[in-house]
């Protein structure tokens, strides 16, 4: 199998809030429809509040494990992304910080000089998720009232503002969405932040074609990601340029395989039926291409009830969607078992894997000890730094 020896990989910054169990709220789902802030009755599948201390250990724990950044979500139930991270910046020394913000809700030239000052105040460690946004109630929660077509173009011409103020020259731009004269920050950024992003409409492609550094698609069986991955090349090709691209995916991963996937099975312990149908009807109202081939890929079992449906490919699981907008897959197996997942997604040029797992600080240290010494040894993942 053909792998990558330079591929990244991070984790996820629970900012909405952390749990044993599927059954308390999580970014991408409003809080009382996905549990509310507490746990059922019977279990030990309490609720973690995302205060700074909290995560902070998360993030100390990914720094330790070895991960080159960590994603902070956005959206009305998560804590700021760029406050959050700026307090945990001064909590680590080498984790980067890959900040996710919606372009719609600033100014580019603001965003621009955000950007530059948490690239010096954090050495470096600033990379950029920009999100155009799906969901209706959550863009006219914010004042934008934008067709998903307009949010994607007023992204390209964000990021067009963006990259302008950063270059060293005053900058001027007039576009539909944006008028600036002059737009620039007291210092470039050094190094200017990478920029990622994800979208799978036909006005998302372009869009990143021309803009981003990295494309970002959620997990999907490789025969889809591959479509997607053959469809991006082809827009960046016709544009002159080159894109390196990620995936995201929870991770369940233990000793044995029936290990992890008992302990899979339990994120969906006590599971109501009809709170199911509540978040899916909520998740069908999304306008995001994403989501509606997230929700398509548990299709069978929320009709039918059938655990086993949630395996849609070998050691890739469908259940966390049931719960959870946006990232709705895990692989699931042994260390050896996921490591096999990851290295044949990298065999599709897959380079950088965002990941996360149930709690997220527990589940650090299982793929940060078993996983990425696994990929390391293949040569997928690179050695861990001894200043780390």
């Amino acid at each position: 199998m053909t792998t990558r020896t330079n591929a990244k990989f991070h984790w996820f910054l629970p900012t909405a809030s952390d749990g044993r169990s599927l059954a308390v709220g999580t970014h991408g789902t409003h809080g009382a429809a996905a549990g509310g802030d507490h746990a059922p009755e019977g279990g030990a599948d309490r609720f973690r509040a995302p205060d700074i201390a909290y995560l902070a250990q998360i993030a100390r724990a990914a720094e330790h494990q070895g991960f080159d950044g960590i994603l902070t979500p956005t959206g009305t139930w998560c804590e700021d992304a760029w406050l959050v991270t700026a307090a945990l910046a001064r909590e680590t020394e080498r984790l980067k910080f890959l900040v996710a913000f919606r372009p719609g809700f600033i100014s580019p030239t603001l965003a621009a000089q955000m950007a530059s000052t948490f690239q010096r105040l954090s050495r470096g460690r600033l990379l950029l998720n920009v999100v155009t946004g799906g969901e209706h109630d959550e863009q006219a929660r914010f004042g934008d009232h934008l067709s998903k077509d307009q949010r994607y173009a007023r992204t390209g011409e964000f990021l067009t503002v963006l990259r302008g103020a950063w270059s060293g020259t005053p900058f001027d731009f007039k576009g539909e969405y944006y008028n600036v004269r002059g737009a620039t920050v007291a210092a470039p950024p050094n190094p200017v932040p990478e920029i990622y992003f994800g979208g799978s409409s036909r006005a998302a492609g372009p869009v990143a074609a021309r803009h981003v550094d990295t494309y970002l698609t959620w997990g999907e069986p490789p025969v889809q990601v591959a479509e997607k991955l053959a469809w991006m090349r082809k827009l960046a090709s016709e544009e002159g340029r080159t894109l390196r691209f990620g995936i995201r995916f929870h991770v369940v991963t233990r000793d044995t395989s029936t290990e992890a996937w008992a302990a899979a099975t339990r994120l969906l312990d006590r599971l109501d039926p009809a709170h199911v149908a509540q978040v899916q009807r909520a998740l069908a109202a999304s306008e995001s291409t994403g989501q509606a081939r997230m929700r398509a890929l548990h299709e069978t079992f929320r009709d039918g009830w059938r655990h086993d449906d949630l395996e849609i490919y070998p050691n890739v699981w469908a259940g966390v969607g049931l719960l959870r907008g946006g990232a709705g897959t895990a692989l699931v197996g042994s260390h050896t078992e996921v490591a096999d997942r990851i290295e044949e997604y990298a065999a599709l040029g897959i380079e950088e894997f965002i990941l996360s797992g149930f709690p997220h600080l527990e589940e650090t240290y299982w793929v940060g000890e078993g996983v990425l010494p696994e990929l390391r040894r293949r040569g997928v993942a690179p050695m861990l730094s001894t200043a780390a």
